[in-house]
């Protein structure tokens, strides 16, 4: 069954019905779920089939694309000789579609397109003549070409300029799951698991479908996450090992930029990642980091009040982060291993920040439940550090609206609705009064608390507390 993923799915029905060839480009990361967004979209009109093998020679990829289209192709005859080149290759292809007849467009799906494309293959030289050539004078032809290396999609074939430059029609870019999404898969799945539990699995898992299957009826999501990642048996276990290989040619750097992301808990400049990573100054780290971005690994933002622009990074991979804070070192073992973690200091920090990265992930929803979807607004973050005479400050989630006002966010992770203390209080306000000082800014300031079960109202938060969202509000369709 397929979830949500109803815009992307028009895109690929819309390329049926035009009147031209389409060439269709599909990005995104591993196991979000590129495959069988194609397979269930166009169900059995897919007339070709053929992934590539991963470290295979190019003598291996032309020879599994040979026997892939003998098997499409049953009635064509083909040559004795197999081809010896890319080109030859789809020259044999295009042979094999003139010879097929068909109502409608003939629809052929490339799957993990980088994996084709060996050292010196020539094959998206040989693929841009095969579009170039062939498919677009035919205009019955639908080419679908994905693949998990998203850096590598959108760098040789998206911003490609040779020939296949500009020969894009349409682009896919599939995202993880939202939490409204993965809610929808977890039922459509009959797991009923309530929303506190389907956040905590998030917050481990994130948006992937792949691991979101693993989760099991009649269990928690404590027992879920210890048996999805901390089982040796379990599908996470060994998966940061290979995540990373099967998306980057150079894997190491990109793990020296996560590690380094991972060990703050605030967003880092280019020079912070050089410096904590110990990668080289150049633009071998700038495409690197470009690459986590791209892939949905990291997000960027500007800082608020930042007189010179400059881009910062936060680790926003729920998996990446949980495995290097929890199970690279596995220093609790055995059935109740994550039990023993949750009561750890570990935990709370861990648990507060993956918490932020949800909420920055579904700001939009967090736009709707405040009724300012159609006031334009820009998101960011603010920080300045401590000195000998004052303490610093962090502020996670800023909405600053064209309206004059700005929306400080506070984003809290807790068991339980928030009750604010005397304390709590008067470190808010000095918060708010600070920012306000630092920023010179003019727009009025409302203090917004997110947090799983919102604020249970006192006399410290009447007046205080502008407005107050609980986890429903990140579950929301938009």
């Amino acid at each position: 069954m397929l979830v949500g993923r109803s815009k992307e799915r028009e895109v690929l029905l819309s390329a049926l019905d035009s009147r031209e060839s389409e060439m269709v480009a599909i990005i995104g990361r591993r196991r979000v779920g590129k495959t069988f967004l194609v397979r269930e979209t166009y169900t059995e009109k897919i007339d070709v089939e053929i992934s590539g093998v991963q470290y295979a020679s190019l003598k291996e990829q032309i020879q599994n694309f040979t026997l892939e289209l003998k098997k499409a192709f049953e009635t064509f005859s083909f040559p004795e000789k197999s081809p010896k080149n890319w080109l030859a290759a789809f020259h044999l292809l295009s042979q094999c579609l003139d010879s097929f007849q068909k109502e409608g467009k003939k629809i052929v799906f490339l799957d993990e397109l980088p994996w084709f494309s060996t050292h010196k293959s020539g094959f998206v030289s040989a693929l841009g003549w095969f579009w170039n050539s062939w498919a677009t004078r035919k205009n019955d032809v639908v080419l679908v070409i994905c693949g998990s290396a998203a850096s590598w999609m959108i760098q040789k074939i998206v911003n490609d300029r040779g020939g296949l430059h500009n020969r894009i029609t349409k682009r896919v870019f599939l995202k993880p799951f939202t939490l409204e999404e993965a809610e929808t898969f977890l039922k459509s799945r009959n797991l009923n698991l309530d929303r506190y539990h389907i956040l905590q699995l998030y917050m481990a898992l994130g948006g992937i479908p792949h691991y979101l299957k693993e989760v099991k009826s009649g269990l928690s999501a404590a027992q879920n996450i210890q048996s999805i990642c901390l089982q040796p048996s379990g599908l996470l276990y060994r998966e940061f090992e290979r995540l990373y290989p099967a998306l980057f040619e150079y894997p190491e750097n990109h793990i020296a930029i996560i590690r380094a992301l991972s060990s703050v808990g605030k967003g880092l400049n280019r020079q912070e990642i050089l410096k904590i990573s110990g990668l080289q100054d150049g633009g071998g780290a700038s495409r690197f980091i470009e690459e986590l971005v791209v892939s949905d690994f990291v997000t960027q933002y500007y800082p608020l009040d930042q007189k010179k622009k400059e881009l910062y990074y936060r680790l926003t991979d729920e998996y990446s982060l949980f495995y290097l804070k929890f199970m690279e070192d596995m220093e609790h073992t055995g059935e109740d291993a994550w039990v023993k973690l949750s009561e750890t200091q570990a935990y709370k920090v861990w648990s507060g920040y993956a918490f932020e990265t949800i909420c920055l992930k579904h700001v939009a929803q967090v736009k709707k439940a405040l009724g300012i979807s159609g006031v334009y607004s820009t998101v960011s973050g603010f920080y300045k550090p401590g000195k000998k005479d004052e303490s610093g400050i962090q502020i996670d989630l800023l909405i600053d609206r064209n309206d004059k006002v700005i929306n400080l966010c506070e984003l809290k992770f807790y068991h339980h609705a928030w009750v604010l203390s005397k304390k709590e209080n008067e470190q808010i306000r000095e918060q708010i009064a600070r920012f306000k000082k630092l920023t010179k800014t003019r727009k009025q300031v409302f203090f917004t608390v997110i947090t799983p079960y919102g604020v249970k109202h006192n006399e410290h938060s009447l007046g205080l507390v502008d407005s107050s969202l609980s986890m429903d509000v990140l579950f929301e369709k938009l």
